[in-house]
Parts: C-alpha cells; sequence; structure tokens
C-alpha cells in the first residue's frame, strides 16, 4: 500500500496526457498511489424558479456521468495500467477551492496540474487555476507543461 498521495488535477487532455503521464512517473518513483481529481465548475443560482432547479439538478447528474465515464475512468484505468494504485474523486464548485479540499481531507504529499493555455485578460488578471493552487495549496504544486 503507498504510504503516499499525489493529487492529480485533471480537466482530461487530447490525446497525449503530460500532466497525467509525469504524475504517473514521479509517482512510480516515490511509490505513492495517485488521486485523479476532476472539477466541474458549478454556481448556486439563488434566484431559479422549483422547475429550473429540477432540470438544472438533472443536467448535473447528467454531467456528472459524462465526466466520470470520458475523464476520469479512463484516466484511472491508465494509473492502474501502470502498475499504481489510482482512484478518482469528482466534485462540483470552484476548481482551486475544491482541489485544496480535497488534499487536505486526503493528507495529499502534492499536487500536480497542466499549466493553462489561457492568455486572456482575465486569466493574467485574476489568476489561473494552476497560479491558484501555487498560491494556497496547503502542499508542493507542480505544474506540468
Amino acid at each position: 500500500m503507498s504510504s503516499e498521495t499525489f493529487i492529480v488535477a485533471y480537466e482530461g487532455e487530447e490525446g497525449d496526457t503530460p500532466t497525467l503521464d509525469y504524475a504517473i512517473e514521479r509517482a512510480r518513483k516515490d511509490g505513492a498511489g495517485l488521486l485523479v481529481v476532476h472539477i466541474l465548475e458549478w454556481s448556486p443560482y439563488s434566484f431559479l424558479t422549483p422547475d429550473e432547479i429540477e432540470e438544472r439538478h438533472g443536467r448535473r447528474k447528467q454531467e456528472m456521468t459524462r465526466a466520470r465515464e470520458i475523464v476520469l475512468d479512463p484516466a484511472v484505468a491508465k494509473v492502474k495500467a501502470a502498475g499504481l494504485v489510482g482512484s478518482a474523486e469528482l466534485r462540483y464548485g470552484n476548481v482551486v477551492d475544491k482541489i485544496v479540499e480535497i488534499a487536505s481531507e486526503t493528507n495529499a504529499s502534492m499536487i500536480f496540474v497542466g499549466r493553462a493555455g489561457s492568455q486572456s485578460m482575465a486569466a493574467r488578471v485574476f489568476g489561473s487555476v494552476p497560479i491558484g493552487l501555487a498560491q494556497v495549496a496547503p502542499v508542493p504544486t507542480v505544474i506540468v507543461p
């Protein structure tokens, strides 16, 4: 059994999977397990009608099922195929807040996150997920190019 857990903040990557591949390589060297984390942004709207809330709840379930099947299941299968202990966590909310929350709950020792490709003004002014994690994560954060 692994003594350490590394978190992979994972969006699902087209083709090559540099973030996941690097995390697998590091986990193999360190004898750690990987927890692949996917966060779906979700903002609560308090002004919705009961019908709209019910419809939104149904869409949320569909999104979670799709994310698990398309993003998380293949990533965990890749981790296990590499001979490592792997599991997944899927949550809704603010990406940085949820990853930090999971890192604290699981006593993770490291977080791996891909470098965001966004060069938008909003990303430069308000920061991105990798920058946010680097600033507030309770454990070292590795930003994978």
